[in-house]
């Protein structure tokens, strides 16, 4: 058995996605809200976050990333292995992700979604730690702040394994 400690049960998860939904369905009241949730790890997050949006007009796509370079570690290198198909122009963009950690996909995947002329572009973490950060960037919504460890569940995995984990834990490995 996995040496777990946990970090967050699936009540305090659930309080902090209703919490941020309703933060967002406030600010994008009378937008066109377009969600890219970033695969695999957003799937779950993203999935309770957009069925907790009072929204009317709320589409979802999805991008998959990969960061090549250095064993298990991002060396900043990172490539889309699959993009979103939804016309992203002058809308409202919001990226989805289970984490942000190095801060390097994040910035990749800003910055590449610009290019495409949408009338904003902002992000929705689940969990934001902070304690790998190599480039500065942010999320404008963020469920929890967590300092440090290597974290499952909810989404989050280690070589595909505790992704249906129904809290966040600490794996000690």
């Amino acid at each position: 058995m996995p040496d777990l400690t946990p970090v967050l049960d699936k009540d305090a998860i659930a309080r902090r996605v209703d919490e941020v939904a309703r933060q967002i369905s406030s600010d994008y009241r009378d937008g066109d809200l377009v969600l890219i949730g970033v695969l695999k790890g957003a799937f779950v997050f993203m999935a309770d976050l957009m069925r907790r949006l009072d929204l009317d007009r709320v589409a979802v796509d999805f991008v998959r990333l990969a960061s090549y370079g250095c064993a298990s570690d991002s060396c900043g290198q990172i490539a889309l292995v699959s993009t979103f198909e939804i016309d992203i122009q002058g809308k409202d963009v919001l990226i989805v992700e289970d984490i942000l950690d190095t801060g390097l996909t994040m910035a990749f995947l800003k910055q590449h979604l610009n290019t495409f002329n949408p009338k904003s572009v902002k992000a929705c973490v689940l969990i934001d730690k902070q304690e790998r950060r190599k480039v500065d960037v942010r999320a404008e919504y963020v469920c929890h702040q967590v300092k440090e460890g290597f974290l499952v569940g909810y989404g989050l995995d280690y070589a595909e394994a505790y992704r249906h984990l129904p809290g966040i834990f600490h794996l000690n490995i």
